[in-house]
C-alpha cells in the first residue's frame, strides 16, 4: 500500500521526514484496525517527494503545499469513519511535523483505488478477495 507524501521544500521541519512517514503509515494501519498485521504491515511503503517552492502553484501563485496520497485496494478507506479519522490524524501529523507553521488548509489527503486483480506483491497480481484473505491471516 504505497503512501506518497509530496511537500514543498521546507514544509517539514528538518529531521522529521522519516518519523512523519512512519506516523502516517501507522495511522493508516490503526484506522483500518490492522496495527501489527503481519501480512499488511510489511506491504505499507512510503516515499517523500520534495518540490521546489516555484513548482507548487495554488491559485496561480507559488505556495507551500503538503499532499498525502495513498494507492490502495478498493476496500481500503471504504468506511466513512476511517476516511474522517485518517484525514484528521494525517493532517495533524503533517501540521506537527511542520512545527505548526504550515497551515492545515494547505494539507490535502487523497486516496487512489487500484483496479481489482491488479494489486501486485512479489510478482503476484492479487484480487481484493485474495488480499482480504491474506490480511485476515495476519
Amino acid at each position: 500500500m504505497p503512501l506518497t507524501l509530496t511537500t514543498t521544500e521546507g514544509v517539514l521541519a528538518k529531521g522529521t521526514e522519516q518519523q512523519t512517514l512512519t506516523k502516517l503509515s501507522q495511522a493508516f494501519l490503526k484506522a483500518h484496525g490492522l496495527l501489527g498485521n503481519k501480512v499488511l504491515t510489511p506491504n505499507v511503503v512510503s516515499s517523500l517527494h520534495l518540490l521546489k517552492p516555484e513548482h507548487c502553484i495554488v491559485n496561480g501563485a507559488p505556495t507551500s503545499v503538503a499532499v498525502i496520497e495513498w494507492k490502495v485496494p478498493s476496500f481500503a478507506f471504504s468506511s466513512r469513519e476511517v476516511q474522517l479519522d485518517y484525514t484528521a490524524e494525517a493532517t495533524d501529523i503533517v501540521y506537527e511535523a511542520s512545527d505548526r507553521k504550515h497551515p492545515k488548509e494547505r494539507i490535502w489527503v487523497n486516496v487512489v483505488h487500484a483496479v481489482d486483480g491488479a494489486w501486485g506483491i512479489g510478482g503476484n497480481a492479487l484480487t481484493n478477495q485474495q488480499l482480504i484473505e491474506a490480511i485476515s491471516q495476519g
